[in-house]
């Protein structure tokens, strides 16, 4: 098992709210998640923000948190604004 953070940052706006998203390159699954709210199921996730870290001023930061099992891997993660 492996837990990590992911930073969100809004960037030059202010944000409503985030959706991040990404495939794991192995079987990796996630058994906890902390700071936001889980839709699909491995080798595709998408995170969302929870209601109370969705809007964030411009540049400013929230963080959510998981841990994963199965084989390690590290994916590439995409953040889109909503």
């Amino acid at each position: 098992m492996c837990s990590r953070t992911v930073t969100v940052r809004a960037g030059n706006s202010a944000i409503s709210g985030w959706t991040v998203t990404w495939n794991w390159p192995g079987s990796q699954s996630i058994t906890q998640l902390w700071g936001g709210v889980r839709s699909g199921a491995a080798p595709s996730v998408s995170v969302r923000n929870e209601s109370w870290n969705g809007r964030l001023a411009a540049d400013a930061t929230t963080t959510f948190g998981f841990t994963a099992a199965g084989t390690a891997a590290t994916p590439a993660l995409a953040c889109t604004p909503t």
